[in-house]
């Protein structure tokens, strides 16, 4: 199974995360801010990212700015979650982006675009 890395600073969204993931064998890190995002990713090198478009810190969109610009991030896929449906256009440039999930998102849907994120492209 996987390594995720989960970062919303909703404490109920970021449980269920956890819990769903884990309930499928990932082993997940949760991340309640934008600020120690990067030092995350790279201390536990998760194979995929759930983040948060409106965080403390810094935003998902200046975040996913960052990790594509990084060499040790860049093919890290992200699922980007958010409250605000139109922020979706924002994220459509990123090749990262596997998945773009509003808030409260179903939980089979989420379950299916974390397995998508986490199947290699051939």
């Amino acid at each position: 199974m996987a390594k995720i890395l989960a970062v919303d600073d909703d404490p109920e969204i970021s449980s269920l995360v956890q819990y769903t993931l884990e309930s499928l064998g990932h082993e997940v890190k949760v991340c309640d801010n934008g600020r120690d995002v990067m030092d995350t990713l790279k201390s536990f090198k998760p194979e995929l990212l759930i983040l948060d478009v409106m965080l403390p810190g810094i935003d998902g969109y200046s975040l996913t700015n960052q990790i594509t610009e990084d060499a040790e991030t860049q093919n890290i896929p992200i699922i980007v979650l958010s409250a605000l449906e139109p922020s979706r256009t924002m994220f459509q440039r990123f090749t990262q982006v596997a998945a773009f999930m509003t808030k409260p998102f179903n939980t089979d849907d989420f379950m299916e675009a974390v397995k998508t994120a986490l199947t290699p492209k051939t």
